[in-house]
C-alpha cells in the first residue's frame, strides 16, 4: 500500500504540572501536608517561614477565618507587593478562643486539650516503686514490664529476655525471669502478665476474694473446658463440669465479666492523635466552620531573593521562583476548598450536630460537588484524611456522608441514624428477652422505616453487637447470678 496522510481531530484532557501539584496538595492528610510544605522551604530558597506576628489575621463579619490582605513588606524590602507577585502573599488565620478563658459567645465546646491517659507501663512502674526489693530484681521486673504488650500480655519467651540483659550484670537463668514475672502477676490490673488468654482468666480469678460454688465451678472451665464455651456448647459443658445448671450460668456470667485485654484500660504509648483541618463552633445559635491555625502553614516568598533574580537572568533560579509561587497559589486553594467543603457539610448536617446521630441525614458526594459546582473526583480528595473538630467531637468528613434508606411515608432516612436507632433500641431491650432481628425490622416499620431483617443483621454485626441467642444466653446468666 503506498503511504497516506489521514487528518484526524481528537480531543484530551492534559494536567498542568500547576494542577498535578493542586490535587496532590489536596489529599495529602494535615500531618502529610505540614511535612509537604516543611520540605518545600527546607529545598526552595525562595519560600521561608512568616513570624506569626508579621501577618494580620484578617477578620469578617461572620467571624470566620479567611484570607489575609497582602502583608506589608519587611524593613529589609520597602518596596509594597506588585500585583504580579500575588503569590508571594503571607496567609494567616484566626479561630475562636476554646476552654474557660474563651469567648462566652461559644456555646457547649468539647475541644479543650486534656492530658494523656497514663501508659500501661507507667502504671505498674508506679506499683513497683511502692515495692521492697533489691536492685537486680526491681532491674528484671522493670525489663519484664518493658515487655509487655498494650493488651498487658508477655509474649516474649524467658530466653529471649535473658539474652537482652548485659552478660556485665552477671549470670542470669530462666527462673529468675519467671520470679520476676510472678511479681509482675500480682500488680494490678489483674491478669496483667499473662502468656496467654486462659492464664489471664485464672489469674483474675483467683485474685477474687469470695471462693463460692460459682467460682470453682469457673475455675474448671477456664482451666480445661474453655474450648466448649468458646463453641457454646452448654449442655456438652454441663455435663463435663458435673454441675447444676444455675451454678454454670453464674460461672459462666463470673467468666464473662472478665476482662480478656487487662492492659486496654490504659493510654498507649504509640497512639496516633489526630489533628483535625477544621473547627465548627456555634457562635450566636448559627454553626461556624474555621480553619485550624495550627495546621496552616505560614510561607512567603522572600522578596530580597526574588528582587535579586528578577533582573539577573538565572533560568534555574527564575524556574524555583515560579515554582515556589506555584506551590503557595496550590496552597492557597486546598485551604479555601476544604473550608468550602466543610462549610457545606456543616450547612446539610446541623440537625447531627444539634441532636446526634439519630438526626444524621442522608448525603452523597456528588450533592456536596453540585452544590459548590466541583467535579465530585475534587470531594473525595478533600474528605480523604480530613477531620472536623466538632461539639460532639472529632469525626472524619467522611462521616457525614451516608446512604440514603427509604421511608413509609415517601422520604429518606440515613443508615447512620438507622443504627443509631438500633443501638437504642438494643440498650433498652429486655435482657431476658432479647428483640431478634426480625423483630427489630418490626419495630423500625412501625416507625416508618422499611430496612430488611438482613440488613439488620449486616448492621448489627457492624455495630458488634452479639446475636439474640447469645444476648438471651447473658441476660438468662446475669438473672441467675443476681438472684443467687
Amino acid at each position: 500500500m503506498a503511504p497516506a496522510l489521514d487528518l484526524r481531530l481528537r480531543q484530551h484532557l492534559a494536567l498542568t504540572p500547576q494542577l498535578q501539584q493542586a490535587l496532590r496538595l489536596l489529599q495529602l492528610s494535615a500531618l502529610e501536608f505540614a511535612q509537604e510544605m516543611g520540605e518545600a522551604v527546607v529545598n526552595n530558597p525562595f519560600l521561608e517561614e512568616a513570624a506569626s506576628q508579621d501577618a494580620k489575621p484578617a477578620h469578617t463579619a461572620s467571624g470566620s477565618s479567611t484570607l489575609s490582605e497582602p502583608a506589608a513588606a519587611t524593613p529589609s524590602t520597602p518596596e509594597t507587593a506588585s500585583p504580579d507577585n500575588e503569590a508571594e502573599e503571607r496567609y494567616s488565620y484566626e479561630s475562636p478562643s476554646f476552654g474557660s478563658g474563651g469567648s462566652g459567645d461559644i456555646e457547649n465546646d468539647r475541644t479543650d486539650w486534656s492530658e494523656p491517659e497514663p501508659t500501661l507501663q507507667q502504671h505498674l512502674r508506679n506499683q513497683l516503686m511502692l515495692q521492697r526489693m533489691g536492685d537486680r530484681d526491681r532491674a528484671l521486673t522493670h525489663l519484664v514490664v518493658d515487655a509487655l504488650d498494650d493488651d498487658g500480655y508477655l509474649k516474649v519467651s524467658f530466653e529471649e529476655l535473658v539474652a537482652i540483659v548485659s552478660p556485665e550484670s552477671g549470670p542470669l537463668e530462666a527462673d529468675d525471669m519467671k520470679s520476676a514475672l510472678r511479681l509482675v502477676q500480682t500488680l494490678e490490673p489483674s491478669g496483667v502478665g499473662a502468656r496467654d488468654l486462659q492464664e489471664c482468666l485464672i489469674l483474675q480469678l483467683n485474685a477474687r476474694p469470695e471462693r463460692d460454688a460459682a467460682w470453682e465451678c469457673a475455675c474448671k472451665i477456664v482451666q480445661t473446658h474453655l474450648p466448649v464455651l468458646a463453641a457454646h456448647e452448654l449442655g456438652k459443658l454441663q455435663q463435663q463440669i458435673g454441675c447444676d445448671e444455675k451454678t454454670m450460668h453464674q460461672a459462666i456470667a463470673l467468666i464473662r465479666s472478665l476482662d480478656p485485654k487487662p492492659g486496654h484500660r490504659f493510654g498507649r504509648g504509640d497512639a496516633r492523635f489526630v489533628i483535625p483541618d477544621v473547627i465548627v463552633t456555634k457562635v450566636r445559635g448559627k454553626w461556624q466552620v474555621s480553619l485550624n491555625p495550627a495546621v496552616v502553614p505560614r510561607l512567603r516568598i522572600n522578596r530580597s531573593y526574588a528582587d535579586a533574580v528578577s533582573g539577573a537572568g538565572h533560568s534555574f533560579l527564575s524556574k524555583q521562583l515560579q515554582e515556589a509561587r506555584w506551590l503557595l497559589r496550590s496552597m492557597e486553594q486546598r485551604l479555601v476548598t476544604i473550608q468550602r467543603v466543610a462549610e457545606a457539610i456543616v450547612q446539610k448536617q446541623r440537625a447531627f450536630l444539634e441532636y446526634g446521630e439519630v438526626a444524621m441525614k442522608p448525603l452523597a458526594l456528588k450533592h456536596i460537588a453540585a452544590q459548590l459546582n466541583l467535579h465530585e473526583s475534587t470531594v473525595c480528595r478533600v474528605t480523604n484524611n480530613k477531620y472536623m473538630a466538632t461539639p460532639r467531637g472529632v469525626f472524619e468528613f467522611k462521616h457525614f456522608f451516608s446512604r440514603q434508606l427509604a421511608t413509609e411515608a415517601g422520604g429518606a432516612c440515613s443508615a447512620t441514624a438507622v443504627r443509631a436507632l438500633l443501638k437504642e433500641l438494643i440498650t433498652t431491650e429486655d435482657p431476658a428477652r432479647p428483640l431478634s432481628d426480625a423483630k427489630l425490622a418490626t419495630l423500625l416499620s412501625e416507625q416508618g422505616l422499611r430496612v430488611a431483617r438482613r440488613t439488620i443483621t449486616k448492621y448489627r454485626t457492624l455495630m458488634r453487637v452479639p446475636s439474640v441467642e447469645v444476648r438471651r444466653t447473658l441476660g438468662r446468666s446475669q438473672h441467675l447470678q443476681a438472684h443467687a
